[in-house]
């Protein structure tokens, strides 16, 4: 008995979904797409919050910035969840690596007194920060409409969180595995005054109702923090002597490159926005006049008690400039930025 193999050819009955055809064309979609268009739900919600009922479960009005179609903005990472978990696994995986070649060759034991103590008193201690932004970052997810955006705010969720163990690993390296410098890291956070603005600053952004006004205060801290911690004292340690300060500030200087890859485009969609642009870009503007001083004030402090404890000369000045630059590259939007108080009671 003989046997012929032939290969038959089985074409799609669609190429994909009616939603993305309409939208990109009748072609195959790529995963993204098809995991993340059109997955908001939009009906059949049943019952209203009892905690809010003037919204529906989902509902566009728990922020007052609107987007005409929310799908008008993506990811350019185009992140869906395999491509972010392999991309957040290689970034863990080459802090691991890093934080490996340190031990061994005892570099935290070996860096200069007043760096070893700026670490345990000003850099762990922000794992309680990067708890508070998981939080409001999660609530983004929640309450944002259009997947693209919730989406990706999940994603910057899981990379706080993340952030607050890589902060918490290098607080246990430095006690020798030990959590005795975790625990000393968090009576700084609580008590320490030169932490208490920041620490002020995230439980606030906490409990803001409007989510995006939420991110954007969250947005406006790093702006500063991020640049002056692990740009500014990343220059400095390599002339210092503090070699191993300079290896672990590089992953969370890429970490933010990256976040801003998808937060700057969204800020972009919101002010460009054709129907809602002009009331996007006012209501941006009194955003930022409400918490980028609160922001600013967190970070000076951070950096003034850095100056007092670790005899920094330089960091003061460069909070300053990063504080500038926050605003200046919103301003680039045409969003109305200012610079003035806002009193808190």
């Amino acid at each position: 008995m003989g046997y012929e193999l032939r290969t038959n050819a089985i074409e799609p009955r669609r190429n994909t979904f009616d939603g993305l055809a309409a939208r990109f064309g009748d072609k195959p979609a790529t995963r993204y797409q098809e995991g993340t268009y059109y997955v908001q739900p939009t009906e059949h919600f049943h019952f209203r919050p009892f905690w809010a009922p003037e919204h529906q479960l989902y509902d566009p009005d728990y922020t007052v910035l609107k987007l005409t179609d929310p799908y008008n903005y993506s990811d350019p990472r185009q992140f869906y969840y395999n491509t972010y978990v392999s991309s957040r696994a290689d970034h863990y995986e080459a802090f691991g690596k890093t934080l490996k070649y340190i031990e061994d060759r005892g570099m935290f034991d070996r860096l200069p007194e007043n760096w070893h103590s700026m670490m345990v008193q000003s850099i762990v201690p922000l794992r309680h920060y990067e708890a508070g932004a998981q939080l409001i970052s999660i609530n983004a997810c929640r309450f944002a409409w259009g997947t693209t955006i919730s989406q990706a705010s999940a994603y910057a969720a899981f990379d706080r969180i993340g952030t607050s163990q890589l902060l918490s690993m290098i607080g246990l390296s430095i006690g020798g595995g030990g959590q005795e410098k975790l625990a000393e890291a968090k009576d700084h956070w609580m008590e320490d005054h030169y932490l208490q603005p920041l620490r002020r600053f995230i439980e606030e952004a906490i409990i803001e109702q409007d989510w995006a006004s939420g991110m954007i205060a969250l947005d406006l801290a790093d702006a500063q923090l991020y640049p002056l911690l692990f740009e500014h004292l990343d220059e400095r340690a390599l002339f210092r002597g503090a070699g191993a300060y300079s290896l672990i500030a590089q992953h969370f200087s890429s970490w933010y490159s990256n976040q801003q890859k998808w937060l700057m485009p969204l800020y972009k969609a919101w002010a460009q926005d054709p129907e809602h642009g002009e009331a996007n870009r006012e209501a941006m503007g009194a955003m930022i006049s409400r918490w980028h001083h609160l922001a600013y004030e967190g970070v000076r402090a951070l950096a003034k008690g850095i100056e007092t404890r670790a005899g920094s000369t330089s960091i003061a000045s460069a909070a300053e400039r990063f504080s500038a630059a926050s605003l200046a590259r919103l301003a680039k939007l045409d969003i109305p930025v200012s610079t003035q108080k806002v009193h808190h009671d």
